[in-house]
């Protein structure tokens, strides 16, 4: 009987600990952004890569562009892990898939191999300059690299499509904002992905 007792008691005192844990818990959850996701500048993240970043920003931007967010774009790839893997088979710091690579290899026949970093983080941002220049409109900056990263997220077909439906609200389609507004009315797209990966690149750029 004491037994039965002193273990109910046992169970009683675990179950109020993990009451209590829960609401910490929760707010960890909330604030996971900023906390896995500082500033690009932070110790936190390796500099072993900043040379290409550097080198292929340069030589597909020009020498005036912030390297940085390209770097912050790889953070939010990969957190800069050279073996990094996705679900879909997206591979390296660019998180690039293998027929991605491939197409962009056709052009640059000295991107040797997709699992090497220079390389990927070469086809990355050459990738970046293709579709940073497929969109032409008139838009501040921001909302230029924005659409960009969108674009490297979701497929460029698919915010062309936000771009469709913030026009018929009446919305100019040019702006980001006005994208995310219309977000959840965008048939097909998974919109909080790529809203999300968005938001961490320009908040690790702020």
């Amino acid at each position: 009987m004491v037994n039965y007792t002193l273990k109910a008691l046992i169970i009683i005192i675990v179950l109020f600990f993990m009451t209590l844990e829960a609401p910490a818990c929760a707010a960890g959850a909330a604030g996971r952004k900023e906390e896995d996701f500082p500033n690009v500048n932070s110790k936190k993240w390796t500099t072993r890569f900043d040379c290409y970043f550097r080198k292929y920003t340069k030589r597909y931007f020009g020498a005036g562009f912030e390297w940085r967010w390209f770097k912050a774009q790889a953070i939010a790839e990969s957190n800069l892990k050279a073996d990094a893997k996705s679900w879909v088979n997206a591979k390296g710091i660019m998180q690039l898939m293998p027929k991605t690579f491939h197409e962009i290899k056709k052009k640059n026949p000295s991107f040797v191999d997709i699992n090497e970093p220079r390389w990927n983080i070469a086809a990355g941002i050459y990738y970046n300059q293709q579709l940073y220049k497929k969109w032409k409109a008139k838009r501040p900056f921001k909302d230029k690299i924005s659409f960009t990263f969108a674009s490297y997220n979701a497929g460029f077909r698919n915010i062309v499509k936000a771009q469709k439906v913030s026009k018929k609200h009446g919305l100019n389609e040019n702006l980001w904002n006005n994208i995310k507004s219309v977000a959840p009315k965008v048939r097909g797209w998974r919109h909080k992905e790529t809203l999300g990966y968005v938001d961490k690149i320009t908040t690790m750029m702020e």
